[in-house]
């Protein structure tokens, strides 16, 4: 019983009436003792059976290394994005993840839109080059070129009612199709080549595959312009009738001569002469001649003798009238076959070549004549009576007649309109006139394939003046004949930006082979060389397109004398490059295509700073895109840390700096007030020496500075002698071509300023008289006097 009581008197043994109750139950107390230990025991040799995956199971693990809570990415997966940050780090109206923003900046076709030609049948073309033109249209500013783009898009597109339903503009709103980036809408001017390719017939109802550039008409965007002339095998000049050869044009006239690009004119905007000059039929002939006497003078001033050659005239049919705006064209030949298809008797070739010049009509005698008949002092030419005078009667009728008799007057040159249309207003009732009057632009067709050479013709013209490797291997010959069988040569021009502008399409035309997504190719830079292959990259075309300026149609290859856009071979490119195969046949050398010869200099200058200065990488980026993006751009860092952009003009540095802004960096910059660069020439040898001191008084270098020889700048400009070509090619150049000796032609130390500028450093000492181990040699500057300054 003591075992019952503590020393205190407290009992301390069982209840009786609770052992009593669980012994009436018949429930033993200890069992549930016994299950305990017995599940602990079982759990904890469980533990001790379980493998560790990623090591030994009796591992030792630290304490500050064990996990006690999952990681977010635990429980929802690699692929779900976490992100934990502290109360109340940003406000509830802002997404903890912010949704992807896709930024677009430039227009472009969710679908490809409707044609009215078998797109197929468009790939099929361009198996064969005779069936092919490449050509750009070039001319002054708002003389018409792109909106006869959208003459010649609407006529292949089923897009006007589309547009009409989507933009709710008025069908006689300019639709500046290839217009495509945000300035370009917005100011009205076009600041970047468009190329598109297009499916047109002439007028023997024979499809041509056309390749077509619209280039930017101001006199700032000159390189774009360059750069498509690079590609393409004619130019088309657009000439507004009124205003005439503007500088731009003449600029153009002259490159295009220079580099033995055929020429075909197009007098746009014919309806000035009528509807705001009121000029009658015969004073409108002499101003359409005295504006292509104007161009054939340009041509004639460029290369002296060659006029005869090259020049433009209405009886060639190689100038074309037309008038975009209302969507008509004609050349002297399609608007005779409208004669012939009215009055099956006129034999339409010989009546077209008497519909120019002084040539007159004798209606009495039905017969044409050089001079007029006795008694007419103010004859009408045949151009005036046949061709001017219809189109005044045309216009004259549908703007002044009552639309029940203007019903009656259409009818009879086979004209119906739906009676909704006579209740437009006059100009979209005249376009609507013309459009059925003049009908499709075959004669345009006609002349681009008359007078301009296919791609195969024009291939031997490119590899003579651009082509560095020579042309009497199997790759020139394959070029030569633009063999899609042959090796992949191509050459890029231009980089065009994604709508997103965050990567860029090459763009070019290939030259020998076919263009197929998933070739490795190598790329080869303006500094690449036999002996310097630095500039070399290997890529792999991810994709191939058909360029459209709004949409791009994907293709599986494009053969040789075509318009190619790359995608996937853009990193290593700045402004030109030369695309060759990984090998090429028999192990023959890569060459490339010289780099683009431009019609100016950029001469103003700006330096530009982020205003948040953990910005510039980002600026650095986007000063690295828009150096690929405009041709002519420069960008450097100048001893100052300065960052400098060179341009031509001034809109042509607030499209860069936009595109820098907005485009590309996504940012705000400072810029400097703009720099103009002169440049100072030479008449005559200097009367005196010019002399410097280096530091350590030890040397003294002297100059002198005297006129070069007539060309030499041109063939260092042009790239036809460079430094990298070695000491003795350089002296053999000077020695056969300007009668250089042999010591002066191989004491040429640079041309500067730049590696191709047209000055000439020249060491004019012999040996006995200085030592070059410890003075620098009296030297002399040679500078050119064809350049007396340099003006933007």
């Amino acid at each position: 019983m003591g075992d019952l009581y503590d020393e205190f008197g407290n009992f301390i043994g069982e209840d009786a009436d609770a052992s009593e109750q669980e012994s009436e139950q018949g429930v033993d107390a200890n069992a549930y003792l016994d299950q305990d230990d017995e599940s602990d025991r079982d759990a904890a040799d469980q533990e001790l059976m379980q493998v560790d995956d990623d090591g030994p199971s009796n591992a030792v693990i630290l304490h500050e290394d064990k996990q006690y809570y999952p990681t977010a990415q635990q429980v929802y997966g690699e692929d779900v994005e976490t992100m934990v940050q502290e109360e109340d780090a940003q406000p509830l109206t802002q997404p903890i993840i912010a949704p992807v923003e896709v930024k677009k900046f430039s227009v472009e076709e969710t679908d490809l839109p409707p044609v009215y030609f078998d797109r197929e049948f468009m790939t099929d073309l361009m198996n064969f080059p005779d069936q092919m033109r490449n050509i750009a249209l070039a001319g002054n500013l708002h003389h018409g070129k792109t909106a006869l783009m959208d003459m010649l898009v609407l006529e292949t597109h089923n897009i006007a009612h589309r547009l009409e339903h989507r933009t709710g503009k008025k069908r006689d709103e300019q639709l500046r199709y290839t217009d495509v980036t945000v300035v370009e809408r917005e100011r009205g001017v076009s600041a970047k080549a468009a190329p598109m390719s297009l499916v047109l017939q002439s007028t023997k109802g024979k499809s041509h595959l056309l390749n077509i550039i619209d280039t930017p008409g101001h006199v700032d965007f000159v390189d774009e312009v360059a750069a498509a002339l690079r590609l393409v095998d004619g130019v088309a000049l657009v000439v507004d009738v009124v205003e005439g050869v503007g500088v731009n044009t003449e600029k153009i006239i002259k490159h295009a001569v220079l580099e033995g690009l055929p020429l075909v004119l197009i007098l746009n905007k014919m309806d000035r002469l009528i509807l705001e000059l009121r000029l009658p039929p015969v004073d409108a002939y002499f101003k359409l001649k005295h504006v292509i006497e104007q161009v054939n003078t340009v041509i004639e001033n460029t290369i002296p003798g060659s006029g005869a050659e090259r020049r433009v005239s209405p009886e060639k049919g190689n100038v074309l009238f037309a008038c975009s705006s209302m969507g008509w064209c004609f050349t002297l030949p399609s608007f005779a076959k409208m004669y012939a298809d009215m009055y099956p008797g006129v034999n339409s070739v010989e009546f077209a070549k008497r519909l120019w010049g002084d040539v007159y009509f004798n209606p009495k005698k039905r017969t044409f004549s050089r001079k007029p008949l006795p008694g007419e002092t103010r004859a009408a030419r045949s151009f005036v009576r046949f061709v001017l005078e219809p189109i005044y009667k045309v216009f004259s009728v549908t703007i002044s007649q009552s639309p029940e008799d203007l019903k009656d007057s259409l009818a009879i040159v086979g004209i119906v309109l739906k009676p909704s249309q006579y209740k437009l207003d006059a100009k979209a009732l005249l376009k609507l006139v013309c459009e059925q009057f003049f009908g499709p632009s075959t004669g345009f067709v006609d002349m681009i394939v008359q007078h301009i050479p296919s791609p195969a013709s024009g291939a031997e013209r490119m590899l003579e003046r651009y082509y560095t490797g020579p042309l009497d291997t199997k790759v020139a010959e394959s070029m030569r004949k633009c063999d899609q069988d042959g090796p992949l040569v191509m050459q890029i021009t231009k980089l065009f930006n994604t709508p997103d502008a965050k990567s860029f399409y090459s763009f070019g035309r290939v030259m020998s082979g076919i263009a197929r997504p998933g070739a490795q190719v190598r790329v080869l830079g303006e500094g690449y060389s036999i002996d310097d292959e630095e500039d070399m990259t290997v890529a792999t075309i991810a994709d191939v397109f058909i360029a459209e300026t709004r949409y791009n149609v994907e293709t599986s290859g494009i053969p040789a004398g075509n318009f190619a856009l790359l995608a996937g071979v853009d990193n290593s490119i700045v402004k030109t490059a030369t695309i060759v195969p990984m090998k090429l046949e028999d192990d023959e050398d890569a060459y490339i295509f010289r780099p683009i010869s431009h019609f100016t200099e950029s001469v103003l200058k700006i330096a530009v700073e982020p205003i948040n200065p953990s910005e510039l990488p980002k600026m650095l980026d986007g000063l690295r895109k828009i150096n690929k993006s405009y041709p002519l751009v420069t960008t450097k860092v100048e001893e100052s840390g300065e960052h400098i952009i060179l341009g031509t003009g001034e809109l042509y540095m607030d499209s860069v700096l936009h595109d820098l802004r907005r485009q590309y960096a996504d940012m705000e910059i400072k810029v400097s007030d703009p720099v103009t660069r002169f440049c100072e020439t030479v008449d005559e040898m200097s009367a005196t020496n010019c002399y410097a001191i280096t530091p350590n008084k030890k040397n003294k270098i002297t100059m002198v500075a005297e006129p070069l020889d007539d060309g030499i700048a041109e063939d260092i400009e042009s790239g036809r002698v460079k430094m990298r070509d070695g000491t003795r090619k350089v002296a053999k150049f000077f020695e056969e071509k300007y009668g250089w000796d042999l010591l002066a032609a191989r004491s040429i130390w640079a041309f500067g300023p730049d590696e191709t500028g047209p000055n000439i450093l020249q060491d004019d000492t012999l040996p006995s008289e200085v030592s070059h181990t410890c003075a620098s040699p009296y030297s002399r500057l040679q500078l050119p006097c064809r350049k007396l300054c340099k003006t933007p």
